[in-house]
């Protein structure tokens, strides 16, 4: 039996110094890993702060419009826009122009951010396109912003809505166009939803100039966005039956839809019947 020569006490020192450095390698990386997770932590939580604070000044910048019945004289607005702040699309599309006097009205109260506005545009919008370029109605489009709570502190519900406002101002041919694309792109609720450079994406997309697609993100017509938003909230022509504002709204010749919209052909059927 070959019996094996015990270590040296040098072997031996050699061995523990191997198995202390495996242990402080072992805890090193237990310990960056920690320091990964803390640091990842911190990044996600600093996001959030900035996408609150962010929030918060779009939210608090500017004028209080708070019980506003109609859109004060000096709040710039679109030159493509009505008295009550809506853009108007007749056979050719064009932001600001009309169908004629015997066209059906067509009004439609949207947020960028609502689910249930981009139902109604899956389910009706080729009908109204439709409808419009035969001359039967003018459509009227009313972007506003009430769902900026849900859109993680980045005011997706505003910055799109004066997108659509600055777009129907500075590129009316495209303004159609782009509220189209929006809800052909629309972020789920509670996401943060578009960046500034996805709206500018967009509206590069759909034919608008570079160089006016760059100035989206100045926020030109915030406070019109505003305004418009709590005069729709304070108007009692667009109380639900519940006696409260929401989207989609839709108005034909001025008096809320009747029908199930969310049925294809219901809508085209109430606007022909108005048509008389």
């Amino acid at each position: 039996m070959v019996t094996k020569p015990p270590q040296s006490p040098k072997a031996d020192r050699r061995e523990a110094a191997r198995a202390q450095a495996l242990k402080l390698q072992q805890e090193q990386l237990r310990r960056e890993k920690r320091t990964r997770i803390t640091i990842l932590s911190s990044i996600v939580a600093g996001l959030v702060v900035v996408g609150l604070i962010v929030w918060l000044i779009l939210r608090s910048a500017g004028p209080d419009f708070t019980g506003a019945s109609e859109i004060p004289a000096d709040v710039a607005r679109p030159a493509t826009a009505t008295e009550n702040g809506g853009v108007t699309f007749g056979v050719d599309g064009v932001a600001g122009t009309n169908s004629g006097a015997d066209a059906v009205n067509v009004d439609v109260y949207l947020d960028y951010m609502c689910p249930i506005c981009g139902q109604f545009e899956d389910t009706n919008s080729e009908a109204l396109d439709q409808l419009r370029e035969a001359g039967d109605i003018t459509l009227t489009v009313h972007a506003i912003s009430i769902l900026d709570r849900v859109s993680q502190g980045s005011a997706y519900s505003t910055r799109s809505a004066q997108a659509f406002a600055f777009i129907a101002d500075q590129a009316p041919e495209q303004a159609l166009d782009f509220s189209e694309a929006l809800f052909a792109q629309q972020p789920a609720e509670n996401t943060a939803g578009l960046s500034d450079e996805q709206l500018v994406s967009i509206a590069e997309s759909v034919g608008v100039p570079a160089d006016i697609a760059a100035k989206i993100p100045d926020l030109t017509f915030k406070e019109f966005v505003d305004a418009k938003t709590q005069v729709a909230l304070g108007d009692p022509a667009l109380k639900n039956d519940q006696g409260s504002f929401g989207t989609p709204t839709i108005l034909i010749n001025g008096e809320q839809v009747t029908s199930n919209w969310t049925v294809p052909g219901n809508l085209t059927t109430e606007i022909q019947a108005a048509k008389g």
